[in-house]
This record gives structure tokens, sequence and C-alpha cells, in this order.
């Protein structure tokens, strides 16, 4: 039941709130329970790094984070917007804003999405960045989803935030640059994993994060050891040492 995957969530949300967490995973971890329980096609997180420039860190599917870096590269978008405001941004239906969004209302059709939800990930008046929901549909959204989508952005906004001191801004910067460096390795092993395995990029990440998992390892870790090959991987290496 629904009811149990949302007690469950912010269970494995609240776990997460420890002194070295991989924060690559607990984005995607968001944005896959984003998809579950609220009924979207998708769901994306953008965060600003240490200059204040937005980046892609998580993508429920691959068809969103391209969509999301489609809208980096063109400078539009409801999460662009959701981000600079501080506000959340809701769109029933993207036909109706080819005027507002004209590049991205187009690409978003052409990727599957007629609907759209951006959510501030804000703690007081500091953006962080945007937890955004993507719909195949086009339909208003349900009121009584918007109040636990935004409940899970705040609680995603406190995770990246927790490890603060008085140095609080020096500390996320650090941290979410040393994710930004963790997201580019794995987005390389996903595409070497994907090459040698003839599979796609969606199917090699879900092998390299339930490897890490299963080892209790960081899923950048896995990453860098299975592009450099310094160490066998089991079910990852292509053959015994």
């Amino acid at each position: 039941m629904k009811e149990q995957l949302m007690a469950r969530t912010f269970v494995e949300l609240a776990d997460s709130l420890v002194a070295d967490f991989d924060l690559i995973d607990f984005l995607r971890l968001l944005t896959d329970r984003c998809v579950d329980l609220l009924d979207a096609s998708a769901a994306g997180v953008l965060l600003a790094d240490r200059d204040g420039v937005l980046r892609v860190m998580a993508a429920s599917d691959e068809r969103v984070r391209l969509l999301e870096l489609f809208q980096l590269q063109n400078h539009e978008g409801p999460c662009l917007d959701c981000f600079h405001t501080g506000n959340a941004v809701t769109v029933h239906d993207l036909r109706n804003e080819a005027a507002r969004w004209p590049l991205f209302a187009a690409q978003a059709q052409r990727s599957g999405f007629n609907a759209v939800q951006a959510l501030p990930m804000r703690l007081r008046d500091e953006v962080v960045g945007a937890l955004n929901l993507f719909h195949a549909t086009p339909a208003p959204l349900s009121p009584a989803a918007a109040p636990f989508a935004q409940a899970l952005a705040d609680v995603a906004t406190i995770s990246v935030l927790q490890q603060r001191t008085t140095e609080r801004n020096t500390l996320l910067n650090e941290q979410l640059q040393t994710a930004l460096s963790s997201r580019v390795l794995i987005e390389q092993a996903k595409g070497k994993l994907a090459e040698r395995r003839h599979t796609d990029m969606e199917q090699a990440f879900t092998t390299l994060r339930a490897y890490a998992r299963s080892h209790n390892r960081r899923l950048s870790d896995v990453a860098r050891a299975f592009i450099d090959e310094t160490e066998f991987l089991p079910g990852l290496s292509p053959r015994s040492p």
C-alpha cells in the first residue's frame, strides 16, 4: 500500500542523515520514490554548485536526465524558474506554454512529458536546487500530492545541508562539488558498463547501484574502481584476475 511505502520512504531518507552518506545514491532514491508515490512518470533533481550554477544530480530515467540537461543548456524551463524564484512552478499542460518556454515545451513533449511540477529545495531563504516531477498526461496534478511532494523536497534539502557547521556555506560547497565529481565518475562507469554488456544506460546504472548496495560500498567508489579496473568486482569485471 502507498501509505506503507510513504512511511518507509521517510525512514529511508532519514536513515541517510549520517556523517558519511552517498549523496548521488540518496538523490536517486528520492527520484525513484517520487515516481512510486506521486504517480509521476519521471523525476529529476537539480542542485547548484559552488558558483551557483545548476547541475543535473539525479534522474529516475535517461529521458528526464537529457531533458534536464536541455533546460540548462537552453536557459529556459520550469525547473530553472523554480530555482531562481524559490517558488513551486506547476504546469498542467505544456501544450499551452509554447510562448513561455518555446524550446523546453516542445522538447518535453517530444520526450513524452506533457505536465510538470517543479518544487524548490529550500531552507529558509536559501534555495539549493529543485525537485522536478514530470507527467505523461496533461491534467491537473493532485492537490493532495503537492504537500507530500514538497515534504520530500524539504527532507532532501535538509539531507544536503545536514553536515553544516558555523562555516556551513564552505562545507556545502565542498559537499556539492564532491557530488558533482562523483556524478561524472558514475556517468563514465554507466557508459563503460553499458557498452561492455550491450545494454542501455539505465540498466547499467541499476547494476552498479545494486552492486554498491549489496557490498555496502559508496556508488562513486564502485564507479571509480570499475573505470580504473584497480580491483576485481564480481559480476561487473569481465573475468577473474
